[in-house]
């Protein structure tokens, strides 16, 4: 960063930010140390101001392991449910980095998620999962957890979420008002663009070609995301049919079972049998737990599928839906209001013109040239805003291009997935075989199998034998 003094900002906004004050509840709560000395943290004595790293400031120099080690947040479902006539889920969240373990209910998910988006209107915010009233099943409550636990994950990771006092207190929080203490937290400060000393100056670091630039870029995230949201579904479909695998082995074992219990009574005609059908449903009832085996080794299969690259890969579809958002955002909040400003100002300018024409009173053609004056002031907040929101997604996007390693951990996670169930499944199926002797051997007598005379193999290619 530059020595400079920051510049000043148009009348609207230092009127606006004269009515800020620091958070009076920053003060209560510890202040843990930033991880790399780059990133953007809190100073006395207010801690709602932020520094920005030494040399050039719109670029970022994470890496992938830093921002991984910043900390590890576990969310899991409370079995009991809480509540007189609505039930609803609760959530233990605990954060390695804080050593705190608090509970949450998915409103206080929102609450956190609303104030983020106050103080980081410019930033990749997570979205949340959807909120089902009523009929809230197990699978549903289960990807919704999963969900909640990858969005606080990112935001306990992000370089400027990381320090905020807002996720201290959702993390470390452990009173009943969670929801007003979030609330209180941001409510006498304002967004980063007002306590970012650097808000007015972000046109100075941005590339000429910083529209070309940021076009180019979201085409690129756009296509990475419908490429991984692809690859996501058909892990999925591969976690899936393990899990399938795993319920017909069980029920092709049930099936056996039920041939060995078999207590139908023998037909005259076939007494002469009775021992080969005897010997034969004691050996499939005994060969039916067997099956026990495998069926647990392809579950495990297909839940470390599961948890290893499913999830991998819908987090970084999370990170990059949050990207998605904030240049629609972008678009749709920043731009369309500059766009509005100008052309409220341009109407106003018209009638100014049309009143020095007509001649009007004095008083009327001041008040006219006083809102064209504040007019101006808000174009001017506006533009400084809209190249603040350039420089914010600048670095967003550089973020992106951080988790982009990802990508080998997942592949690598789903290749030993891979490995280790078929070297599971192998053994199993090789240890079982041994056991397929037992078919035509009673526990009083020793059959073998039928002989057949020598000839040639059958259509189907199975052995006679």
């Amino acid at each position: 960063m530059t020595g400079r003094a920051m510049d000043p900002l148009p009348a609207a906004a230092v009127g606006a930010a004269a009515e800020k004050e620091a958070d009076p509840q920053a003060a209560d709560l510890p202040t843990p140390q930033a991880v790399e000395p780059q990133v953007i943290v809190q100073r006395a004595p207010a801690p709602s101001r932020m520094q920005m790293p030494q040399g050039n400031p719109l670029l970022l120099s994470h890496s992938l392991q830093e921002l991984l080690a910043r900390d590890t947040v576990q969310v899991e479902l409370i079995p009991e449910k809480k509540g007189l006539f609505l039930k609803h889920a609760e959530y233990e969240v605990s954060s390695q980095r804080f050593k705190s373990s608090v509970y949450r209910r998915y409103n206080d998910f929102v609450v956190f998620q609303e104030m983020l988006l106050h103080k980081f209107p410019y930033r990749m915010v997570p979205a949340l999962p959807p909120k089902r009233m009523l009929g809230a099943d197990r699978e549903f409550i289960e990807a919704r957890r999963r969900a909640l636990k990858r969005f606080v994950n990112l935001v306990a990771r992000h370089p400027l979420f990381s320090e905020d006092v807002v996720l201290k207190l959702f993390l470390s929080f452990s009173g009943s008002d969670v929801q007003n203490k979030l609330k209180e937290s941001a409510q006498c400060v304002g967004d980063e663009f007002m306590n970012c000393k650097l808000a007015t100056r972000a046109k100075d670091f941005l590339p000429a070609d910083i529209q070309a630039q940021f076009a180019i870029s979201r085409e690129l995230i756009r296509n990475i995301y419908n490429s991984f949201h692809k690859l996501r579904d058909r892990a999925e479909r591969i976690a899936s049919r393990a899990i399938d695998n795993a319920a017909d082995l069980l029920i092709f074992g049930k099936e056996l079972s039920a041939i060995g219990s078999d207590t139908t009574l023998l037909p005259s005609w076939a007494a002469l049998n009775s021992s080969t059908w005897g010997s034969l449903k004691w050996a499939l009832k005994g060969l039916s737990v067997e099956f026990a085996l495998p069926e647990d080794k392809a579950a495990q299969q297909g839940k470390q599928a599961e948890n290893d690259v499913v999830e991998k890969l819908n987090l970084f579809l999370d990170l990059l839906q949050s990207y998605k958002d904030l240049c629609e955002r972008h678009e749709k909040g920043v731009l369309h209001k500059h766009q509005r400003a100008l052309h409220k100002y341009s109407l106003m300018k018209r009638q100014m013109m049309s009143a020095a024409v007509q001649n009007c009173e004095p008083e009327s053609v001041e008040q006219l040239e006083s809102r064209i004056v504040e007019q101006e002031n808000a174009i001017q907040t506006m533009e400084l805003r809209n190249y603040f929101s350039l420089y914010c997604l600048h670095q967003e996007t550089q973020l992106i291009h951080v988790y982009l390693p990802l990508t080998s951990h997942i592949l690598r996670a789903f290749v030993n997935s891979q490995i280790q169930g078929h070297k599971e499944m192998s053994k199993v199926w090789n240890d079982l075989r041994p056991k397929l002797s037992c078919l035509f051997a009673g526990p009083h007598s020793a059959l073998t199998p039928p002989r057949s005379p020598p000839q040639s193999p059958p259509e189907d290619g199975l052995c006679p034998h």
